[in-house]
């Protein structure tokens, strides 16, 4: 309990360092452009390594395999392809948000349709994430779930709310090395307490193919290789072209080299370290299936057993540091999440309506957002536990899915062509919507009361690939029918410098 009180304490803290800095709207959401690029790669790993990570991944590898590890597997192999043209492109041509760019490419549309998006789904993490952290730390420190919610929400939100993005990485950094050193010392402990040790534990994983990243058919109905290969893919762009959360830390490098860095860093940094949370779910397998492994309680959830090994089998100590390392992966996500939704309420929606505003007051402004968006988000979160985690998130959700169909597809079609317009996009986006929309009716089960029904049965028309093609597929639609129907309309060729030829048309010039 101390060390949790004193994470909480240190984010309230280290809000109040940096407060006295935050006099600009500059400063307050891109640190003036003076952070080191070690620390922004840090940023970037502890953004993505959430809490969600450190409960999730260990229960899917006790479950089944690494087959949820593919998806970050493809990540550096994007990320190397991309992020030599994205971090220059982003930092000549946006101001803060990553939907500046959509607006230059496609006009206002695209740009309110990628950051409502953006917003939609990141509210609903960050619901989802406090109450997922709140089950877990209840679990050990023995206090109502709703306490645990809303202490941690006062903390974030001042944490962000005083420092701004100078105190959101500096903490990530502090949070980074907590994830980093937490999953070690689960690791350690899983290869050494099974008798025999590492060969023990190494043996039993091969014999029960714990560590594989099958089935490799080529199937796009079950959960296969292929899906996550190609769901990574449309992931990685997704995060490092289209997500605030990273592109806004670009905006915090001194030059577009220490950003390039700090995103190799960043992404370098969570390979191994999903890579560990999913070793971890492969020992918990071991350790509870060796001879005279204790026994799991009867009907224990896979998401469960590493929340209850760190009770049952860890000294108090260790646990301790543990729980704080899993605070630590809340507090590292979701100050992220306040402050660039915070951006995005400035820069795209109150600047635009208040174009004559001074910069105090859009300070003053981004300061409510955080307020509102960290207050909303706990709200969500005491949802979840008035109605069992089912209900209006579900819906949340649903909206979610049909509503965001096909930011990357968006993001590429500005990117690789010059002939795409706003009126084909539109076109894309339309389609993408209705095929979206269409899936979700087809492969929703709800309970009517006389059982489990689909909300739309198509029969043999429904749609049966398994879910996560579906983002896959709305990105496809819209890059594609986009793409053509853009020729049904008689626009001037785009900008070089908004597409990838300009930075070609550089590359050429250079080596001459």
């Amino acid at each position: 309990m101390t060390i949790v009180i004193v994470s909480v304490l240190l984010a309230i803290v280290v809000g109040a360092y940096f407060a006295h800095r935050q006099k600009s709207t500059d400063t307050y959401f891109a640190a003036n452009g003076n952070i080191p690029a070690w620390a922004i790669g840090m940023s970037i790993f502890a953004t993505l390594i959430s809490s969600v990570t450190f409960i999730a991944y260990p229960g899917a590898a006790y479950a089944g395999n690494w087959i949820l590890l593919v998806q970050g597997l493809m990540v550096p192999v994007v990320l190397v392809a991309m992020i030599g043209f994205i971090v220059p492109l982003f930092r000549r041509v946006i101001k803060l948000s990553t939907y500046e760019y959509f607006e230059k490419r496609f006009g206002f549309f695209a740009r309110f349709y990628s950051s409502l998006a953006f917003m939609l789904g990141h509210f609903s993490k960050m619901g989802t994430v406090f109450y997922l952290v709140g089950i877990t730390l209840m679990a050990f420190l023995n206090v109502d779930i709703s306490a645990i919610i809303i202490v941690l929400g006062v903390a974030i939100i001042l944490l962000t709310l005083l420092g701004g993005i100078e105190a959101v990485i500096w903490m990530d950094v502090i949070q980074g090395f907590m994830l980093i050193g937490g999953g070690l010392i689960c690791v350690a402990m899983l290869l050494f307490m099974p008798e025999g040790g590492p060969s023990t534990v190494f043996s039993v994983a091969a014999e029960y193919d714990k560590i594989d990243f099958g089935p490799y058919a080529w199937d796009l109905t079950h959960l296969t290789f292929l899906v996550m290969v190609l769901n990574g893919i449309f992931y990685a762009i997704q995060k490092y072209g289209t997500d605030q959360t990273i592109v806004q830390r670009y905006l915090t490098a001194r030059d577009d080299k220490s950003a390039k860095k700090a995103a190799y860093l960043g992404v370098f940094l969570s390979v191994p370290i999903w890579a560990m949370f999913m070793f971890i779910g492969t020992g918990l397998f071991v350790f509870y299936h060796v001879a005279g492994a204790p026994a799991l309680p009867e009907g224990i959830k896979a998401d469960e057993v590493f929340p209850y090994f760190i009770a049952t089998e860890m000294p108090v100590g260790i646990t301790g540091l543990i729980i704080a390392a899993l605070a630590a992966g809340a507090i590292s996500s979701l100050d992220s999440d306040m402050n660039c939704m915070s951006a995005i309420v400035v820069q795209d929606y109150y600047v635009r309506f208040k174009p004559q505003s001074t910069d105090r007051q859009r300070l003053r402004v981004g300061r409510w957002a955080v307020a509102v968006s960290g207050i909303a988000s706990v709200g969500v979160a005491l949802l979840y536990v008035l109605w069992g985690g089912e209900g209006v998130l579900g819906a949340v959700f649903g909206l979610y899915a049909i509503f965001s169909a096909g930011i990357v597809g968006i993001f590429l079609l500005g990117l690789l062509s010059r002939r795409a317009n706003k009126q084909g996009l539109l076109v894309g986006i339309i389609a993408a919507i209705i095929f979206t929309a269409y899936a979700v009716l087809t492969s929703t089960k709800f309970d009517f009361g006389g059982g489990e029904r689909l909300l739309l049965d198509l029969g043999s028309w429904n749609f049966s690939h398994h879910k996560y093609m579906l983002g896959v597929y709305s990105h496809l639609i819209v890059f594609i029918v986009g793409y053509f129907a853009s020729y049904l309309f008689k626009t001037p060729l785009a900008d070089k410098e908004l597409t990838i030829y300009g930075y070609l048309e550089e590359k050429r010039k250079a080596k001459q």
